[in-house]
């Protein structure tokens, strides 16, 4: 009813199936972007819209859209006033992230074991699964210099960026984007992570972090 008021609409919620099917009912233009990896079987509904106008936010995630009309590639940003860059390293890694087997804290947990450096971990612990993986990989290491702060706050998340030797990103699935990283390298912090999703278009191999193949290839 009130399309006609507007120049574009812009759906970035998961309820694609229903905003591809109301899209036809407007003459207002509807783009969707996507902020997740979809599975094949969801991407699969979607191509029964192909004039439904899609934007990734990388080029990874544009190959998981193949067969949709991707009219283009934009990358996440940040607030860099929010984020301020620090040049001094601190002494301790850090890994933000959920508690999920995919965004790799047990593999941080080994890393910083490896290298013989502390570990500050902060992410979301809400659900079952999130703490089932927690309490079975995670908190058996703890102590030691290996230290859960839970979720925090967005000012002690920048302290956190701003004060750590490197941020780790050990994942291994196809993140579609990763806005830790960013995070990171605004604050000044370098991101060592694993060559996944869209880990080699955000981080400038060498100069803004590392890359590797593998996690045990961090310490």
């Amino acid at each position: 009813e009130r399309a006609s008021q507007f120049d574009i609409i812009h759906c970035q919620s998961e309820y694609y199936p229903m905003s591809l099917a109301f899209g036809r009912l407007v003459s207002t233009p509807v783009l969707h972007t996507v902020h997740y990896a979809p599975a094949e079987d969801e991407v699969a509904i979607w191509r029964r819209y192909p004039e439904a106008p899609f934007v990734a936010v990388s080029a990874a995630q544009a190959a998981r859209l193949a067969g949709l009309r991707i009219l283009g590639t934009v990358h996440h940003g940040v607030d860099t006033d929010a984020l301020p860059f620090q040049a001094t390293p601190g002494d301790y890694l850090l890994f933000l992230g959920r508690m999920t087997a995919d965004k790799g804290c047990h593999r941080a947990v080994e890393v910083a074991q490896e290298a013989g450096l502390p570990l500050r971990i902060a992410g979301k612990m809400r659900e079952p699964a999130e703490r089932e993986y927690f309490e079975a990989h995670v908190a058996p290491h703890l102590g030691d210099g290996i230290e859960y702060l839970g979720e925090t706050s967005h000012g002690k998340k920048v302290a956190l960026l701003q004060n750590a030797r490197a941020t780790l990103f050990p994942i291994e699935w196809e993140e579609p984007f990763g806005l830790v990283m960013i995070e990171s390298m605004a604050c000044g912090t370098p991101v060592i992570g694993t060559r996944w999703g869209a880990v080699p278009e955000v981080i400038d191999d060498g100069r803004s972090g590392i890359i590797v193949d593998h996690y045990r290839d961090m310490a």
